[in-house]
């Protein structure tokens, strides 16, 4: 008895033993979503210091000063001063906010849906469906909704783009695809539509080829007001829906198995975002052009400083890509001085080596 009394009063209670142990864990989590937190601050900082700097470029240049007086106090600065900030760039720098925002979403979540780090509207099609249907516009006059003929450039790229992410989930849904082969057929629908592009600027008039290629290249100097309206709406409907689904969008990086076994449908629930993220990259790419990379460049640093919870990695990367493509504006202006080089060019120069390094390194990371 003497022998038992002494083990039961040596052994310590479960619940004392292991509450240090939780405490730390409590402290560490708390520590984890605080430094998420910061980052996303600083991220939302920079992006608003990058939006003063591409407003306060120009053929007429402001001072940072003028900027922010005219943004937060538009009664305090000059009348010419205002009508340029606020009736000629304001729409520009805003659509490079929310296309590059739109763009790395649509990048982070097929990432996600396919398990794949290099899945992105440019790498499976869509992006190269809308040049297409654009195309068809510019060059032959072809208008896919004969009613809405003075809209015929973003409507055809916005129903090609569709059309492109719809084949690719139908032929998808043939028995033994798998993941890998649905991005395969994103990058065999790249091909197809490249080479009808080539078609198409074979036969089309040198006038049309010149506004077919410019398109391709990208700009955000078309932007309007009405577009920007339509464009965030759209992200400020996919937006929520797609953080409704964060904790099952979470759970399918640990694969279509576990995902299941958690309660989770992987096939409905990657169908339902990739017709969010494809209607995202259509309506960016039919008002901006063919803008690359940015949708699978942003994603990946978002990764990098977030990790993979979707509470921080959604808006993480709708910073980062609207950061990249503010930035990639604010280049585009100054590389050049008086020439404003179409932006698709910039991310274009950017992503190409970050798309190698993924290449090479896709093997040693784990995904």
């Amino acid at each position: 008895m003497t022998t038992e009394s002494s083990r039961a009063s040596a052994e310590p209670p479960r619940a004392v033993a292991f509450a240090p142990a939780a405490a730390d864990d409590a402290n560490l989590y708390r520590r984890l979503v605080l430094r998420r937190q910061l980052i996303l601050a600083a991220l939302a900082l920079a992006l608003f210091a990058s939006l003063c700097v591409d407003l306060a470029l120009g053929p007429a240049r402001f001072g940072l000063d003028q900027v922010v007086a005219a943004l937060f106090t538009p009664g305090s600065v000059e009348d010419s001063l205002r009508v340029i900030l606020w009736q000629i760039r304001m729409p520009v720098a805003l659509m490079a906010l929310v296309v590059g925002a739109s763009l790395s979403i649509a990048g982070a979540q097929m990432q996600t849906i396919l398990s794949n780090p290099l899945a992105s509207p440019f790498t499976l099609g869509i992006s190269a469906g809308a040049s297409f249907g654009a195309a068809l516009a510019l060059a032959f006059g072809v208008t896919l909704v004969p009613a809405l003929v003075d809209y015929a450039i973003p409507l055809n790229a916005f129903i090609m783009a569709m059309l492109t992410a719809l084949a690719i989930h139908f032929l998808s849904m043939r028995r033994g695809v798998t993941i890998e082969t649905i991005v395969l057929l994103g990058i065999a629908m790249v091909f197809i539509f490249n080479s009808l592009m080539a078609l198409i600027q074979f036969f089309a008039s040198q006038q049309a080829v010149s506004a077919v290629v410019f398109w391709t290249m990208g700009s955000l100097t078309k932007a309007t007001w009405p577009k920007l309206g339509i464009a965030f709406a759209v992200l400020a409907v996919v937006v929520p829906l797609l953080a409704r689904h964060g904790w099952a969008l979470t759970a399918m990086r640990l694969g279509d198995a576990k995902a299941e076994s958690l309660g989770v449908k992987p096939r409905a629930l990657r169908l339902e975002v990739l017709i969010m993220v494809s209607l995202l990259a259509a309506i960016a790419v039919s008002f901006v052009g063919t803008i690359g990379f940015v949708g699978l460049v942003g994603p990946h640093i978002a990764r990098l400083l977030l990790g993979e919870d979707q509470r921080f990695f959604l808006p993480g990367s709708a910073l980062c890509g609207a950061l990249m493509l503010s930035v990639g504006s604010v280049l585009s202006k100054v590389i050049i001085p008086g020439t404003i080089i179409p932006i698709g060019i910039i991310t274009s120069l950017v992503g190409i080596p970050f798309f190698l390094f993924l290449i090479l390194n896709h093997k040693k990371n784990a995904w």
